[in-house]
C-alpha cells in the first residue's frame, strides 16, 4: 500500500512540475525542479560509478529536457577537470557519517561558488558538486546522505538562486545555453566555471578547517 500511496504521489508531484512550464514558475515550483534535477543528477552519477541501486527515472516534457543539458553540461565540466569533480568528500576534509557536516560543507560550497553572482556555468558546477559528494557518501556506506544532499540543494535554491531563475523564466533557459554550438564558446564558457570552481573547493576547505 505504502509504495502505492508514494507512486501516486511522486506522479501528482510530476505533473505539477511540468504544469509549470506553462506559465511563469513561482518560488516552491523552482525549488521542487531544483530537487528533482538533483536526484536525476545523482541518479546519473551513481549509475556511471557502477553503485546505482535504482535507474535514473526521466521524466517527460521540459524538465526532462533540462534535466538532459544539465546532465550534458555536467559532462563536460567534469571531462575538463576530473580532479575537482573527485573525492570531493576528501578535497573538504570532511567526515561523511554526520548529516550536519555534509549540509554545513554542500552550503559552505555553495554559498563560496555565488559569492560573486550567479551564472548557468556555476549552476552547473554546483550539481557536480553534488553529483560528486553523493557518490562519496553512498561509496562509504551512506547512501541516506544523497536525501540530504538533494534537500540542500533545495534550501539554497530557496534562498539564493530563485529570484535570479525568475527572472530568467525559470530552469527551461539553461537549454538556451547549448544553443550555441559553437565548441570554442562552450568549453570557454565551461573551463572558467570549472576553473573557479576548483578555486571554491579550495576556499571551503579553509574556511571548515578555520572553523573547527
Amino acid at each position: 500500500m505504502k509504495g502505492m500511496e508514494m507512486l501516486r504521489r511522486s506522479s501528482v508531484f510530476a505533473a505539477e512540475v511540468m504544469e509549470v512550464f506553462d506559465r511563469s514558475p513561482t518560488d516552491k515550483e523552482l525549488v521542487s525542479q531544483s530537487k528533482v534535477l538533483c536526484r536525476d543528477y545523482i541518479h546519473s552519477r551513481l549509475h556511471q560509478a557502477g553503485i546505482g541501486w535504482s535507474k535514473p527515472e526521466h521524466g517527460s516534457g521540459a524538465l526532462a529536457e533540462v534535466s538532459s543539458v544539465l546532465l550534458w553540461l555536467g559532462d563536460e565540466l567534469e571531462y575538463l577537470r576530473p580532479n575537482v569533480y573527485r573525492n570531493v568528500a576528501r578535497q573538504l576534509n570532511i567526515t561523511i557519517a554526520s548529516e550536519s557536516i555534509v549540509s554545513d560543507a554542500f552550503l559552505a560550497v555553495a554559498a563560496e561558488i555565488f559569492s560573486t553572482g550567479v551564472t548557468w556555468g556555476k549552476i552547473v558546477s554546483l550539481y557536480a558538486v553534488a553529483g560528486a559528494l553523493a557518490v562519496d557518501c553512498v561509496r562509504h556506506g551512506h547512501p541516506a546522505m544523497v536525501h540530504t544532499i538533494v534537500d540542500c540543494m533545495g534550501e539554497f535554491v530557496r534562498k539564493s538562486l530563485v529570484s535570479w531563475l525568475k527572472r530568467r523564466g525559470g530552469w527551461a533557459d539553461i537549454t538556451k545555453c547549448v544553443v550555441n554550438t559553437d565548441p570554442s564558446f562552450r568549453s570557454h564558457w565551461l573551463v572558467a566555471a570549472a576553473c573557479a570552481c576548483g578555486h571554491y573547493l579550495k576556499a571551503v576547505v579553509f574556511y571548515l578547517l578555520r572553523e573547527k
